[in-house]
């Protein structure tokens, strides 16, 4: 066993050039591939992270539309609600429009109790709840822009205009590397004051409402229960898991989503091809070889292992050497964009794929040249080099 593969690790090395440019279009590829996967993945990131405890309540017309700030205690008072807080989309411009992260109005005293993948000091907390200019920003955004505790923050309003200014009095961390942080959050009571001095129509109201549940198996029944509440009322609800919710937006770019993966699939077909190219290039160059080894006596499974050996050390190699480089990248790629995909990390079943690619392009190069090789005839080989 040991000669078989000495003579596959020498027969790789015949044509350094060759193989050193087959390798590094299959490290590549393998990179390009885990890089697409791992943009998918980010996309679903907000609802993989989402908690099967938690209710959003929207408008049934459109989440353009608000709701009435009354409709909270109404909520809290159906059966199989533990709690309710609510929170309004900002979208406030940070010195330039290319600095976007998601903003959100909130109640200090009970949005964070239903988000307990938000780690936040107990002193930042207080210190937020007790300054209605106060915010709270997650680690990547702070230390993206180099903010600290006490800053001022000015936000130019889209929704809302004029320049807000908020002072930074908590920074939060994620429980797990899912957990998104690049939000910012301001209070709600703030907002409101203002909309009653400036847009009275427009006060006293929210976009969603959030709602946790005393038992998430009652998910469905309790979502129910809320939306028949406000049945045939001026603002009618569409009440929905957390995760069904977060993947409406994904609902919206799913024909991005389809084509990005078609992509990544392509590219491995076409190392596949030029893998296969450079396989039968060296099967044609050693018929010769190959058909002396046959009239040697060596069995034609010996012949179809030194091809295909040697085209899976290839790939292997290649390929575990790309998939080493898909985590460097995704890591420059998530700091890069970190806004855009808060939540870039690759994961375990993009590793799988990714390894089982390369396996598969180094077994289909193979499989035509170890064919072709083990059934030529001995006059044959001799005769084609000749």
């Amino acid at each position: 066993m040991n000669y078989v593969l000495k003579l596959i690790a020498r027969n790789t090395l015949r044509h350094p050039l060759r193989t050193l440019l087959t390798v590094l279009g299959i490290v590549v590829a393998i990179t390009a591939f885990g890089l697409l996967r791992t943009t998918v993945d980010a996309w679903y990131a907000g609802a993989e992270a989402s908690s099967a405890s938690r209710l959003v309540v929207r408008n049934k017309n459109s989440l353009t539309f608000p709701l009435p700030l009354y409709y909270g205690p109404k909520i809290r008072l159906i059966e199989g609600v533990e709690s309710v807080s609510a929170a309004q989309w900002f979208a406030g411009i940070y010195i330039d429009k290319k600095n976007f992260f998601p903003q959100f109005a909130v109640d200090p005293h009970t949005y964070f109790a239903l988000f307990p993948e938000f780690v936040i000091p107990p002193e930042q907390m207080k210190a937020f709840q007790l300054d209605r200019r106060g915010a709270i920003a997650g680690r990547k955004i702070v230390e993206k822009f180099g903010w600290k505790l006490g800053d001022q923050i000015p936000l130019i309003g889209t929704i809302y205009p004029g320049t807000w200014s908020f002072v930074l009095r908590g920074v939060y961390t994620g429980a797990n590397s899912r957990t998104d942080e690049t939000q910012f959050f301001l209070h709600w009571d703030n907002l409101n004051e203002t909309l009653k001095k400036v847009a009275p129509d427009s006060a006293n109201q929210v976009g969603i409402f959030l709602v946790g549940l005393k038992n998430a198996r009652e998910a469905p029944l309790v979502a129910q229960r809320i939306d028949a509440q406000f049945r045939n009322s001026r603002a009618e609800t569409l009440t929905e898991t957390e995760k069904a919710f977060q993947l409406s937006f994904v609902a919206m770019t799913e024909a991005i989503l389809l084509v990005i993966q078609a992509v990544s699939f392509l590219v491995i077909a076409i190392i596949m091809a030029v893998m296969a190219n450079t396989m039968a290039m060296t099967a044609r160059e050693r018929r010769r070889e190959y058909a002396t080894l046959k009239a040697l006596g060596f069995p034609v499974r010996f012949i179809a292992a030194l091809i295909i050996g040697e085209s899976l050390f290839i790939a292997c190699a290649a390929g575990a050497l790309g998939t080493w480089l898909i985590y460097p990248a995704a890591a420059y790629v998530g700091r890069r964009f970190g806004t855009i995909f808060p939540v870039f990390n690759v994961s375990d079943n993009t590793v799988i794929m990714a390894l089982a690619a390369t396996l598969l392009v180094g077994l289909v190069a193979a499989a035509g040249p170890a064919l072709q090789a083990s059934t030529v005839k001995v006059s044959e080989g001799f005769r084609a080099v000749g």
